[in-house]
């Protein structure tokens, strides 16, 4: 599979482009699939539906299946959190796996950023860093679009993955 990612610091439009990166990507016929890394506790679950009381009552994993998707949560329980190359080893293959965060990883990666977050760049002292999608021009020793130019952030990508 195909890795790229997303990096940027919050609220730099990252979740935006990586939304409007798979409705582009999906559009022009390849299996995109994702991954978001969170830097806070989440839950996918609700309190008293019966996957919440199966993780309450201690199980690892707790599968949901129906005729229109499953799910698998899986219970860390104080143990380290996966890396990424694990993570994606757990995905169906596709053409393309987009990644949000993981931003110290090795992976080839696109930054979003904002000027007004007032946030340093990450790319300059980043290799992994491929291009910058900004909403203002920036001079940089790499590619950089504009934030909102989905179609041109594509073809970059699909040009560097040789898709």
């Amino acid at each position: 599979m195909k890795v790229w990612g997303v990096v940027g610091w919050k609220n730099a439009g990252k979740t935006g482009l990586m939304e409007r990166l798979v409705a582009e990507f999906a559009g022009r016929g390849l299996s995109v699939s994702t991954l978001k890394h969170a830097h806070h506790s989440f839950d996918v679950d609700r309190p008293g539906k019966d996957s919440h009381r199966h993780r309450v009552a201690g199980a690892t994993e707790v599968l949901l299946a129906s005729r229109t998707r499953w799910a698998l949560m899986h219970e860390l329980r104080g143990a380290e959190e996966p890396t990424l190359e694990s993570l994606l080893s757990r995905l169906s293959p596709v053409d393309l796996v987009l990644v949000e965060g993981w931003k110290r990883d090795v992976h080839a990666k696109i930054e979003a950023h904002r000027a007004e977050r007032c946030q340093p760049l990450i790319a300059p002292g980043d290799p992994t860093v491929r291009a910058v999608a900004a909403d203002v021009p920036l001079t940089l020793d790499r590619p950089v679009f504009h934030l909102d130019d989905t179609c041109a952030i594509a073809d970059f990508i699909a040009r560097e993955l040789r898709l």
